[in-house]
């Protein structure tokens, strides 16, 4: 018996994963209560970090300044989008439907400003307090001056990524003045190459998976010891980066004024790739806000890494490949055929399920953003969307006046406005199809 047939029979919705049909899972162990290899301490010593970056990124990232040197994004109420959502649907979205814009998030425009600048902000401290003189009561904005600039350019930073990763880890380390080194699969965006390689950084290409470029690059790493590599499949530090959307979140519905509790559930739609930035953002969700938040992610349905990773509990033990998908989808950020190391384990009981997508959803959903909200995003941050209808078709109580919806838009400002016209006419001609 071959391994996709033996998954098959033990775990039926396999099948449907491996004929690339859409589906809704719903997670069998969700709410079971388990040790976890982090805690809220361990997200608050992250959240305390930031703080002591801010005005290193406030003097480094203009654009951060306004923020005073946080990276945060908006909670955008979508009420235009959910009219236009509920005429699109036979049964309406009776709650509220918001967008997390991590789109908007400054310096590379995505989700992986939070964990891929974390992790970049932790080495550079590591390295300034103990082969520079920083002590943590110092001002960090130090670290923009030459001093520390010379002593950062003797140390090296890589990351294997297919596009946003890339953009965070590489602008912020070689602003630094680390050596910084980027491995990019065959899938990346061009624009995304040139924008890393005109901020000063190496960028090699393969022709191949990016499941397979990973081992390259943390092997290149591990033969220099100077030369620090973030690893997208297992991470701790990348993953209490994107928990720290938690605390933050937090804040923002009460500004708001979101109840969370058991009669006012959330239901947060997060796109999904290795899985990395959506497990750390739903570990920081559950651990700061709470049991009535639930988190469900979304995958192409050519790339459910993670829903087949965790519908099997093989987790990182098996790839799309190995039931016979190809890995292809337009949604650049998701295209990784095997999920994180961490992932899975970390999220067994924190998430409440998944749902995989056709690539056309996501780009007819790109375009009646922009028309309705004008605002623009990547096709794979608009995967959020094909996720509502299926939950609340599956789980009613989820659909009431008192329930609330937040997709979470992962990426887009930083795309270039040929990229956008493209992505929206390709859009308006599905819608057109209709």
């Amino acid at each position: 018996m071959t391994i996709d047939q033996t998954l098959m029979t033990k775990y039926p919705q396999v099948s449907d994963l491996a004929h690339e049909k859409p589906i809704f899972w719903r997670n069998p162990d969700y709410g079971q209560k388990v040790p976890l290899p982090f805690s809220r301490a361990d997200i608050f010593d992250a959240v305390a970090r930031w703080e002591r970056f801010a005005p290193y990124l406030a003097q480094a990232f203009p654009e951060t300044a306004k923020m005073h040197g946080i990276i945060e994004s908006p909670l955008v109420r979508l009420d235009r989008m959910q009219k236009q959502w509920n005429n699109d649907h036979t049964s309406d979205l009776a709650g509220g439907l918001y967008l997390k814009a991590d789109s908007q998030l400054p310096i590379s425009g995505s989700i992986k400003s939070r964990g891929g600048i974390y992790e970049v902000l932790k080495f550079a401290e590591k390295i300034a307090t103990t082969k520079g003189d920083l002590v943590y009561m110092d001002d960090y904005s130090v670290l923009a001056s030459e001093k520390y600039h010379k002593l950062f350019a003797n140390y090296g930073v890589s990351v294997a990524s297919t596009g946003n990763l890339a953009l965070s880890v590489g602008i912020v380390a070689a602003t630094f003045g680390f050596k910084t080194t980027v491995y990019m699969s065959h899938d990346a965006r061009q624009w995304k190459k040139d924008k890393l390689r005109a901020n000063g950084v190496t960028v090699k290409e393969f022709d191949t998976d990016f499941s397979d470029v990973i081992p390259i690059a943390r092997n290149d790493a591990a033969a220099d010891p100077k030369t620090h590599f973030i690893d997208d499949e297992g991470s701790a530090d990348l993953f209490l980066g994107y928990a720290v959307a938690g605390v933050r979140l937090q804040k923002q519905l009460k500004d708001q004024h979101i109840k969370v509790d058991r009669q006012h559930p959330v239901l947060v739609y997060l796109p999904a790739g290795v899985g990395g930035s959506p497990s750390g953002v739903t570990f920081g969700l559950k651990s700061i806000i709470g049991p009535y938040i639930h988190a469900i992610f979304c995958e192409p349905a050519h790339v459910p890494s993670v829903t087949l990773g965790m519908m099997t509990k093989l987790n990182s033990k098996i790839s799309v490949y190995d039931i016979g998908l190809d890995g292809l989808t337009a949604a650049d950020g998701l295209a990784v055929g095997r999920p994180s190391r961490l992932a899975g384990k970390v999220m067994r009981t924190l998430l409440f399920g998944s749902v995989t997508f056709k690539d056309d959803q996501i780009y007819r959903y790109v375009t009646e953003l922009m028309d309705t909200q004008k605002i623009m995003v990547e096709p794979s941050a608009a995967a959020g969307f094909t996720a509502i209808a299926p939950v609340i078709k599956e789980v009613p109580a989820f659909n009431t006046a008192n329930a609330t919806h937040i997709v979470w838009a992962t990426g887009g400002n930083m795309m270039p406005e040929s990229e956008r016209k493209v992505d929206y006419a390709k859009g308006k001609a599905l819608l057109a199809e209709k």
